[in-house]
């Protein structure tokens, strides 16, 4: 079901976006990798891009901000999980240990959003819809096709996701080792240790694009200035590598060989 034409059940991954230094060179980038077209957006909105295929939103890219003490985050991928109420979401998150990184705020008429730590210290956002439901295409080439939570404690932040977001964490028939999260029964993305990640890695959401031929796409980036930090390889959902941008930003693709979770 590539085009989402219904509300994101909440906890389900909903949105991603990239904060950048350069955000003309990023769209100029994705652009020929993925087929995105964007432009900055308007002032009111911090010039912040939002990404189309075939017309209809994917993902935002946005120029990195200061924050206090003059310092920039770093080049990063978030992904948004969808709330019914922003504000509770809060209160809950708080109260299961993870961590404010910014206030719950309105996006004009589009929906209210904050951005948060988890109670293992991965970043990720929440999104509760209002005019702006989240990525109208998913699961297809050149969109999201999967979210994934790499932690350095599977079991505390199982308990985190289900306490703050009702997502539970339940394990792969086919992979011993890798969780499903699933919100009211379906499975919306995955997690697993950081024992696949690079040594000294963080917590972290990984965001995966969905390619036609990952080999291709792999070649397309380095050509371009983009690093591989993992090579192609062939798993269980396919051939899948991770890689990280021009300006330093990670995230995975994979040319999958069976059906997606639905991830609307």
């Amino acid at each position: 079901m590539p085009e989402v034409t219904k509300p994101y059940v909440p906890g389900t991954p909903c949105w991603a976006d990239l904060v950048v230094p350069d955000q003309r060179e990023a769209l100029d980038f994705y652009r020929d990798l993925f087929g995105w077209q964007g432009e900055p957006g308007p002032p009111e909105t911090g010039g912040y891009a939002v990404c189309t295929l075939r017309d209809k939103p994917v993902v935002g890219i946005m120029t990195s901000m200061a924050q206090e003490g003059g310092s920039k985050p770093p080049p990063a991928w978030t992904t948004y999980l969808a709330v019914a109420d922003a504000d509770a979401t809060m209160r809950k998150i708080k109260d299961s240990g993870g961590t404010p990184l910014t206030d719950p705020m309105d996006v004009m008429t589009l929906g209210r959003m904050a951005v948060v730590a988890d109670s293992t210290g991965a970043v990720f956002g929440i999104w509760q819809a209002k005019d702006f439901p989240g990525s109208q295409i998913v699961n297809e080439p050149g969109a999201v096709v999967w979210n994934e939570l790499n932690t350095a404690d599977p079991d505390a932040a199982g308990a985190f996701y289900a306490d703050a977001l009702d997502l539970t964490a339940e394990p792969f028939e086919e992979m011993p080792a890798y969780l499903s999260l699933k919100a009211k029964g379906r499975v919306v993305g995955g997690m697993q240790s950081l024992e696949n990640s690079p040594p000294g890695s963080p917590s972290h959401w990984l965001t995966y694009f969905s390619v036609d031929d990952t080999d291709s796409t792999v070649d397309a980036l380095t050509k371009a200035g983009g690093n591989v930090i993992v090579p192609p390889f062939d798993m269980v959902a396919g051939r899948m590598a991770v890689l990280q941008d021009p300006q330093g930003a990670v995230f995975a693709v994979i040319n999958t060989t069976g059906p997606s979770p639905d991830d609307a």
